[in-house]
């Protein structure tokens, strides 16, 4: 493990591609994933949920097939998801997804891939979407860190 902020110490985080339908560049998400871990280590902490309690986290990129199953099984909702994060430091990505929303809301894929990947962290730092205000706070966090990871 390696420092992330003042006395706090940074998970390793492994980025894996599980599905073979879109290109991922493994090694340049990598960097950005750990690049992005560390700004969000400087974000105020929740005391439930905190990065720092992770030993390591691993984002996953997969099919929307096994994003679905994951969405059903644990979410109990229909269909395939952007982004799926588990508090054992787990963030599953739909490529599938992701490649569709990139195109409807005039994305590269490479932006909408760094957008789910801090999501996701953000999420595993005690960040909740579930409110207005929560989404509001989480979508500033999100623009700050991938205008200063850029």
């Amino acid at each position: 493990m390696r420092r992330g902020g003042i006395g706090d110490i940074a998970p390793q985080v492994v980025v894996r591609n599980l599905q073979r339908a879109v290109s991922i560049d493994v090694a340049i998400l990598q960097k950005f994933a750990a690049k992005a871990l560390r700004l969000c280590l400087q974000l105020r902490k929740d005391k439930q949920a905190d990065l720092t309690r992770q030993h390591e986290i691993s984002i996953l990129f997969i099919s929307d097939r096994r994003m679905a199953l994951l969405n059903r099984r644990f979410l109990n909702q229909s269909g395939p998801t952007d982004v799926i994060t588990f508090q054992h430091g787990e963030i599953f990505i739909s490529a599938d997804t992701a490649r569709r929303h990139a195109r409807l809301f005039g994305n590269s894929l490479a932006r909408e891939v760094r957008l789910y990947i801090v999501h996701g962290l953000l999420h595993l730092h005690g960040l909740d979407d579930r409110s207005e205000a929560g989404s509001q706070k989480m979508e500033a966090a999100q623009e700050k860190i991938l205008a200063a990871s850029s």
